[in-house]
């Protein structure tokens, strides 16, 4: 059984897993993940498809109740999905401030947060459209807003940019490294994307068959840059943990100009 403990976790961290394990059926999807990391650390979690990298979140989010080991976590825990997960007959202030109340928020108190929040991500005037009418950026703007209201001490990204375009994920990278340089949550991210997971976090993980096969603290300078050697670097051993051989696949460091958005990110199929 899994002890999944929201009681407050030792000061200085904001997540503790030990012999975390998750079989469907006869397939182990988790090995035995032994993870720590601490409260305002940004951790990117990759994997290849299958890898269990969505299974793990889960398990740190609380939503299934199959996993095994030992999970300590923060009480105030808030998940940004893929699919914004936005209910259409509300509005997009009412879905930011969905549950507060419920929470002990009072409603005014929840609406006038829900809207500051709204701003913070570039949303301000959007309070009463429906959710049909926003593009997938701002879908998942209102996702994040949704989640940052709730001022948790851990946030959950599950891929939350692989579905939009190029320029857009651009922006909302722009977007999440504002916010938690600002609010401090811990945060994992769970990505296939390798220059997603090098851009964004302060360390990265590769789990592979359900273990977690490299550990590596990000050493690149700010602002982090493609075209920086240590990037570059960096990039060619996490592709090469993955079992991407960058010649065949394509997956060469891009030459063009800096600032020019590419869609060769080294994401893996």
């Amino acid at each position: 059984m899994s002890a999944v403990g929201s009681a407050a976790v030792a000061a200085e961290l904001a997540v503790s897993a030990r012999d975390v394990r998750r079989t469907f059926g006869e397939r182990e999807v988790l090995r035995g993940i032994d993870l720590r990391f601490g409260r305002g650390e940004f951790v990117a979690l990759l994997g290849r498809s299958g890898s269990g990298k969505s299974t793990f979140l889960r398990a740190l989010a609380g939503l299934d109740s199959g996993v095994e080991g030992e999970i300590r976590v923060p009480k105030r825990r808030s998940v940004v999905f893929q699919d914004a997960r936005l209910l259409p007959w509300a509005s997009v202030l009412d879905n930011v401030v969905l549950g507060l109340s419920g929470q002990g928020v009072s409603g005014k108190t929840a609406k006038e947060s829900g809207r500051a929040m709204l701003a913070e991500v570039g949303l301000d005037g959007h309070e009463h459209d429906w959710p049909k009418t926003l593009s997938g950026g701002e879908a998942q703007r209102a996702a994040l807003a949704r989640a940052l209201v709730r001022d948790p001490q851990l946030l959950l990204l599950d891929e939350p940019f692989g579905a939009l375009d190029a320029l857009t994920r651009v922006r909302m990278h722009a977007l999440v490294q504002q916010l938690h340089a600002r609010y401090r949550p811990a945060v994992l991210l769970v990505t296939h994307d390798v220059d997603e997971a090098v851009l964004l976090a302060d360390r990265v993980l590769v789990l592979t068959e359900g273990v977690i096969s490299l550990d590596i603290t990000v050493d690149v300078s700010s602002p982090r840059l493609r075209s920086d050697p240590g990037f570059i670097a960096l990039r060619a051993q996490l592709l090469a943990e993955l079992g991407v051989d960058e010649s065949a696949e394509g997956n060469h460091p891009p030459t063009t100009n800096e600032n020019t958005p590419t869609t060769n990110t080294g994401a893996l199929q």
